[in-house]
């Protein structure tokens, strides 16, 4: 298996990239600021997040605030540890194309 076969296909996605990024550095983050920091719609948004909560990369929390419905957002430790190898994947990736 080549070091291009470590990558993660979760992970392919420029919106998937995106949030498991911004989760790698902060703990819950809500709807409208990872919307906001990723540039992207509400729906492109919910499908990726959908699609990594499946996986069980994510979790993701609803509750409301007040009247008003709030989504957050947070790693779970697979998440964490999945992601953490496929970035070790591609700096391998890149190390070995110099």
């Amino acid at each position: 298996m080549g070091i291009i076969d470590k990558l993660n296909k979760d992970f392919e996605s420029r919106v998937r990239l995106g949030i498991m990024s911004v989760l790698i550095v902060n703990d819950w983050i809500d709807f409208t600021e990872m919307k906001t920091i990723l540039n992207c719609t509400d729906g492109n948004l919910a499908s990726h997040s959908s699609a990594l909560e499946k996986a069980g990369y994510i979790e993701i929390k609803k509750e409301f605030v007040g009247k008003k419905p709030k989504t957050s957002y947070r790693l779970t430790n697979s998440g964490r540890t999945a992601f953490k190898e496929h970035l070790n994947s591609l700096e391998k990736l890149m190390r070995t194309n110099n």
